[in-house]
């Protein structure tokens, strides 16, 4: 008899300060063919407090993903990616950034903090749900992700 391997559901961290597109990125996944666990922050500082487990998230989960937009209240996005890819125990958490900027300076910026992807969310409905789409096949399906 064959032993049955069930995988470990994928921990997603979403930060993101619009409730509309929480809801569609909610949506999105939890369509999704592979097991996850999306959490939402709504602002950059909480996104620390999650990621170190501190304050109310003492026992959050550590995250294989974190999908973070850049204009956020409290602590922008941008400073978030910094703390990250310069914190020793989170640097190797994938970060894509997923924002309304499209401004050459943000890209570079990203970029050079180390993100792992860039993406300028689309203002039309079905494109948008189609790149939550795509970041779900690549980064849940096809990359092979850090072990925790």
């Amino acid at each position: 008899m064959r032993k049955q391997i069930i995988a470990k559901p994928i921990e997603i961290l979403l930060v993101e300060d619009s409730e509309g597109d929480v809801g569609l990125i909610e949506e999105v996944f939890e369509d999704a063919k592979i097991r996850n666990n999306l959490h939402v922050v709504g602002d950059g500082e909480e996104a620390i407090l999650f990621l170190r487990g501190e304050g109310q998230f003492l026992d959050s989960p550590h995250p294989d993903i974190i999908l973070l937009d850049l204009n956020l209240p409290k602590k922008d996005g941008r400073e978030v990616l910094e703390e990250i890819k310069e914190d020793d125990n989170l640097k190797h958490i994938p970060v894509v950034v997923l924002t309304t900027s499209k401004a050459e300076g943000d890209i570079l910026r990203s970029y050079n903090l180390h993100a792992n992807a860039y993406i300028a969310k689309p203002v039309d409905f079905d494109q948008f749900i189609k790149v939550i789409k795509s970041i779900e096949d690549f980064w849940l399906e096809v990359v092979k992700l850090p072990p925790k």
